[in-house]
């Protein structure tokens, strides 16, 4: 008996959280691929570092959804840099005993409860501070592990 309940355990944390749409605009979650900014996906070369996210193509001012039930933890500042002030923004989600950061997002609140398809708030204007960049939603795991497993 204790094989299936631990199997069952197995199955459970494995199949669990699953991204639905992040932002209004692009339903499949489509990743930034390169553009002269560089590219999106996790591991990408940041010159003397790597990028430890995958990034959301979400165009400027789209509404941004919570992609999973979650509990909100709070707004992220996201640079010190003052000339990135319009973009300085995110949000902390936790579900499933995970923890995820979603960076360029204006959060509507940042405490409780949301469900998967709520409204979190609403994507910053990237351009503004990266002109010709893939406007997105840049997706780290707390952890800085790979969260593509989650899409």
């Amino acid at each position: 008996m204790w094989r299936v309940a631990l199997l069952l355990a197995v199955f459970c944390v494995c199949d669990g959280l699953k991204f639905g749409r992040l932002c209004s605009g692009n339903s499949h979650n489509s990743r930034r691929t390169s553009d002269r900014w560089g590219q999106g996906h996790y591991g990408a070369s940041r010159g003397d570092r790597t990028h430890k996210g995958v990034d959301v193509v979400c165009r400027d001012g789209s509404v941004v959804y919570a992609p999973f039930d979650a509990t909100l933890h709070g707004n992220i500042i996201v640079y010190t840099d003052p000339q990135k002030a319009a973009i300085n923004n995110g949000i902390n989600l936790r579900a499933d005993g995970l923890c995820f950061k979603l960076f360029y997002v204006q959060p509507d609140r940042t405490s409780g409860s949301v469900r998967k398809g709520d409204r979190l708030g609403t994507m910053l204007p990237m351009q503004s501070v990266y002109p010709g960049i893939t406007s997105h939603v840049h997706v780290q795991m707390c952890d800085r592990t790979d969260p593509m497993k989650y899409f």
